[in-house]
């Protein structure tokens, strides 16, 4: 799952160090508004991922005597400080620059022609190359982080692509995505903008498209914040309580459950916990050969001329507390393995035993045949 994650960020890593480059050489040359924020954009992008694959390595480490559950949270909060961080940021310097842009109508002077390699290019010639590299590049990384989504979306059973966007369990991948996807659309909002500039002769538009795509990075902010912060609360596990409930109701041994609780710690751990009463005349059943096969074990190591009638009622009784603990402990292992069978997150199943259900079959003869003691 992780690796994924890590494939997606790295490839979005270098592409967009190589388009902030280009962005921003194209904006200075072109002094196009649009051009700029896409320039600040990238480059949010490109530190944000960076955070992504900080987080990942940390969050990656083992289980410790610091951490019980291994640093995996430290993944949601560096995804958390990176959106609300970074984002934000790029957010309001793409703001600022669009209000500075549209104060200086008219005192910036845009180029008619600029000098490339001795040639004289027109700047929407250069806007559209870089442009045009820039959605390539964005796209490829945007189909890997889509390819890697979808994935994970038809593992999980669903076929809603919003509705896993808000419940997947790895932030990353979700960041990577979304940050991909208004990569792509601010290309398309920047190409809009320079277009509409270049065929009405209006630098408004310039200006105004380039505060839609600072408008987009405080969106994904807001949006990514509150994806992070929902794993950082403790946050239940929805389905790996009714994997549980299910699969004790398979169970004749149990009467009842109750108290049925459970915790995300990240997306490799969920902690379940629950009580449950027993129901005797079913755990009891082949109780008497186990008694006996312990309460046989014990007076092996006692002499015959010591096994008085004390001893031997306390080799009875501490056989019938034994064999009482193996049934309880068998039964709690059965359900921990059944449940990280159906739920591969489950990491630790806590069960309390609250107690033994009312006899209610006891009326029934084939039932105390069965097992009774």
């Amino acid at each position: 799952m992780a690796q994924g994650s890590k494939k997606a960020v790295l490839y979005a890593i270098c592409v967009n160090a190589i388009i902030t480059v280009l962005k921003g050489v194209a904006a200075l040359a072109t002094h196009s508004a649009a051009m700029m924020n896409e320039a600040v954009h990238s480059l949010m992008d490109t530190l944000n991922q960076i955070f992504l694959l900080l987080g990942l390595k940390r969050g990656g480490r083992p289980a410790d005597r610091h951490y019980a559950f291994g640093h995996g949270q430290k993944k949601y909060l560096w995804n958390l400080w990176s959106a609300i961080g970074l984002f934000s940021i790029g957010c309001g310097l793409g703001l600022a620059h669009a209000w500075h842009a549209f104060h200086n109508l008219g005192h910036i002077e845009r180029p008619e022609t600029i000098q490339v390699l001795g040639m004289a290019v027109h700047p929407i010639v250069i806007s559209a190359l870089v442009l045009t590299i820039a959605f390539v590049l964005e796209g490829y990384v945007l189909y890997v982080a889509a390819k890697e989504f979808f994935s994970r979306m038809r593992a999980a059973g669903l076929r809603n692509p919003f509705r896993y966007l808000v419940s997947a369990d790895d932030p990353t991948l979700i960041a990577v995505l979304l940050e991909d996807s208004i990569a792509v659309t601010g290309v398309i909002l920047a190409a809009t903008g320079i277009g509409m500039t270049q065929v009405t002769g209006d630098p408004r538009w310039d200006i105004g498209f380039s505060v839609l795509i600072a408008l987009m990075l405080g969106v994904t902010a807001i949006f990514l914040g509150m994806v992070n912060m929902r794993f950082l609360t403790s946050i239940r596990d929805h389905k790996a309580e009714k994997c549980f409930s299910e699969i004790v109701r398979q169970h004749p041994e149990i009467e009842r459950h109750h108290d049925l609780r459970s915790v995300i710690v990240d997306d490799r751990h969920t902690v379940v916990v629950a009580e449950i009463e027993i129901r005797e005349e079913v755990l009891m059943r082949d109780m008497r050969a186990r008694i006996e096969e312990h309460q046989a074990e014990l007076l092996e190591r006692v002499p015959d001329h010591r096994r008085t009638d004390t001893v031997m009622d306390y080799a009875e009784q501490r056989a019938t507390v034994q064999a009482t603990l193996e049934a309880t402990e068998m039964l709690i292992d059965t359900l921990e393995e059944e449940l990280k069978q159906r739920c591969s997150q489950v990491s630790h199943l806590t069960v309390e035993i609250d107690g033994i259900a009312a006899p209610s079959k006891l009326d029934d003869p084939d039932t105390l045949d069965a097992g009774a003691v």
